[in-house]
């Protein structure tokens, strides 16, 4: 009889691995629609923030060669990819029950249900945000849903969830690293909802390949890790799940990228990275775990403030791994140092959580 703890790594780690070549196997009949339909944007550039959605010459001069021609929505091999491997593992619980085929089913209403409802619901509207953005075939839509419609599907799906934490799950506290829990009662509700909205605004790290796939990748790794020390182990198998989606897809998302993960794959992301982050109780070390994601925030807002304070801009292009692009730095200097960070960031923030 196998090491119950050894079981839990098992667990863990093959729907990790189902996730990873169910993802390679479904990406050349998704990369083939997506050519087929040329769901790409019709017109490379895009507009800046702040500053009235002016054009963005530089950035626009930087990547005119990248973004007609390459589809966006390569999102869709992360989540469904995960989402298969969910559903196999359960059905074949259900329909074949045995020791081995119940202990790798990991759908369970207190641990993965919210996180899994969020992914989904992140994905489709990222999707239709997608495809109103390729197709060109809505006037009101065009260029897909505007940043204030996203916000506000974000800001009522936020709420939904802080309801659910609060009321479901009796959660009202918030744990902070080497003092304790601190019970913030109703005001956990407003909590929730900003974190999950600041959090979703890190999303504008897709933009240059395989930049974003590598950083969730490294970030769910290491809240799966954080589950799994919490014997929250369908979390971490959940975590696990999609870092093997993203694994696929990084596959072919690396230099040149095949298609970009664009807002079904970043929106869906995001929004269950904060969920993740509240189920462990460790959204206090999520600026530390997720940190590129949040110098990708925080860029973004020094340059909104200073052009409309100072008038000029402090980074080049923001956010900031679009300014080093801009220094001169290639692409993929720029990824495999944001990558280095993101491991060195996401082993202190595990270190924290072990001993805090």
């Amino acid at each position: 009889m196998l090491d119950p703890g050894i079981i839990d790594v098992i667990k863990v780690f093959t729907p990790a691995t189902l996730a990873f070549f169910i993802g390679i196997l479904i990406t050349p009949f998704i990369s083939h629609f997506l050519y087929t339909h040329r769901m790409w944007k019709k017109k490379a550039g895009k507009k800046g923030l702040g500053d009235g959605g002016k054009d963005t010459p530089l950035f626009n001069e930087l990547h005119k060669g990248k973004e007609v021609g390459t589809p966006k929505m390569g999102g869709v091999i992360i989540w469904i990819s995960a989402l298969l491997t969910i559903l196999f593992l359960w059905v074949l619980a259900n329909i074949y029950p045995t020791f081995i085929t119940e202990k790798l089913s990991f759908l369970s209403r207190d641990q993965t249900w919210l996180p899994l409802f969020t992914l989904l619901v992140g994905a489709i509207i990222g999707l239709v945000d997608d495809y109103f953005e390729v197709s060109g075939k809505s006037d009101y839509f065009a260029g897909g849903l505007s940043l204030l419609k996203r916000l506000m599907l974000v800001f009522v799906v936020s709420i939904g969830g802080a309801w659910w934490f609060y009321e479901k799950l009796e959660v009202s506290s918030v744990i902070v690293p080497f003092v304790g829990a601190f019970d913030i009662g109703l005001l956990f509700i407003p909590f929730f909802i900003i974190v999950m909205l600041g959090i979703y605004s890190s999303g504008v790290i897709d933009g240059i390949d395989g930049l974003a796939g590598g950083v969730f990748a490294v970030i769910f790794s290491a809240y799966g890790v954080i589950a799994f020390s919490q014997s929250q182990i369908n979390l971490a198998a959940f975590c696990f799940v999609l870092v093997g989606g993203l694994l696929a897809f990084l596959w072919f998302n690396i230099p040149p990228a095949r298609f970009y993960m664009s807002e079904t794959g970043s929106m869906a992301l995001t929004m269950t990275l904060g969920v993740v982050a509240f189920l462990t109780e460790q959204v206090i070390l999520l600026p530390l775990i997720a940190f590129p994601l949040l110098i990708t925030t925080t860029s973004n807002i020094i340059q909104v403030a200073s052009k409309k304070i100072r008038g000029k801009k402090v980074f080049l292009i923001a956010p900031i791994h679009h300014h080093f692009e801009a220094k001169g730095w290639p692409g993929y200097k720029v990824t495999m140092r944001y990558w280095v960070i993101s491991i060195i960031a996401a082993i202190l923030g595990i270190i924290i959580a072990l001993i805090g």
